[in-house]
């Protein structure tokens, strides 16, 4: 049975993000290390930003400078690798020891998404199970999976009002 990384953070210098992950990756390719180094990302965002000129462009930016993220196995071997790359000044953690991303933290970084499975489509009845609408009945007007919401319009006080909810909450009558 194959082994599975975990997410590790790597401190580099400032502006050499993009050197240090061509770097491992050149380095998994000549030293065969698929079956231990998984997966490399340097977050970024894209921002609009307006030049002197007037002009408004959309940006590449990093999210965190000076930071990479590195799915791995980590052994002597690979630690040792990766500690003595150009660039890098060393792992994320107790003097430099590597501590894996727990699963919130690589969720809140858009690293993996949960696969999330709806049982119920627009147009649909369904139940409110918890929060403050609990047990308010409802038809789905708008799913929105990668935000998790679901939009049901309810019945309150006589009036169809539209009540956004995370999708867990929901439940197909």
């Amino acid at each position: 049975m194959a082994e599975s990384g975990k997410w590790y953070v790597l401190h580099t210098y400032s502006g050499y993000e993009n050197k240090v992950k061509t770097s491992i990756e050149t380095l998994i390719e000549l030293r065969k290390l698929q079956d231990l180094i998984f997966d490399l990302r340097i977050p970024t965002e894209t921002v609009t930003e307006e030049r002197e000129n007037g002009k408004i462009v959309e940006v590449e930016r990093k999210i965190f400078p000076g930071y990479v993220l590195i799915n791995m196995i980590v052994n002597d071997d690979t630690w040792i690798l990766i500690r003595n790359i150009r660039g890098v000044t060393g792992f994320v953690g107790p003097e430099g020891k590597p501590v894996p991303l727990t699963e919130k933290e690589i969720q809140n970084l858009g690293i993996k998404k949960l696969q999330t499975t709806v049982e119920y489509a627009v147009g649909d009845t369904v139940k409110i199970t918890s929060g403050s609408l609990e047990n308010f009945t409802g038809v789905v007007t708008e799913i929105d999976i990668p935000a998790n919401k679901v939009t049901v319009m309810i019945s309150m006080f006589g009036r169809e009002t539209p009540a956004e909810i995370e999708i867990n909450q929901v439940a197909l009558i």
